[in-house]
């Protein structure tokens, strides 16, 4: 294996994870929010945007532009690891998911694993790995045994 091909698919995973994977859950959030508002007959996400459909970039936005608070007694970098700790496995499994057959001659699947569903459910189950972390990082008892408690 040569470093072109390992780079161009780094840049692969990292465009397709940034490019498809986080705006399909960014609207899936927006579609998520008109249906409850329909359900309790409110108006729902419409004031970014023709039928709220900007509403996702203006959460993004929001939540860019917002303070970062870090509470004084926290361990500082497990306070900040464990929402990646959480979030990269996540992102993770979307690599052995295959979205067609063939496009252009490459395969649609980032990696062609044949153990996909084991991977997709041992890589999904680190995730948990995150949550004791944070309850670490809160430096207090309590929020730790409850970390501990989610395994």
């Amino acid at each position: 294996m040569d470093w072109a091909f390992l780079a161009i698919s780094t840049v692969k995973i990292i465009g397709f994870v940034f490019l498809v994977i986080l705006p399909m859950v960014a609207y899936s959030v927006w579609a998520e929010r008109r249906v409850s508002a329909a359900i309790q007959d409110r108006v729902g996400p419409n004031r970014v945007g023709w039928a709220g459909l900007l509403q996702p970039m203006a959460d993004g936005l929001k939540f860019i532009l917002k303070e970062d608070f870090t509470p004084e007694h926290v361990r500082k970098g497990y306070y900040w690891m464990a929402p990646a700790l959480t979030m990269i496995p996540s992102l993770l499994t979307c690599a052995v998911l295959p979205f067609g057959s063939r496009l252009f001659g490459e395969k649609m699947v980032i990696a062609d694993l044949d153990v996909g569903p084991l991977f997709i459910f041992a890589i999904a189950s680190l995730s948990v790995y995150g949550i004791v972390l944070a309850g670490w990082a809160s430096n207090s008892k309590y929020p730790f045994l409850g970390g501990v408690r989610s395994t």
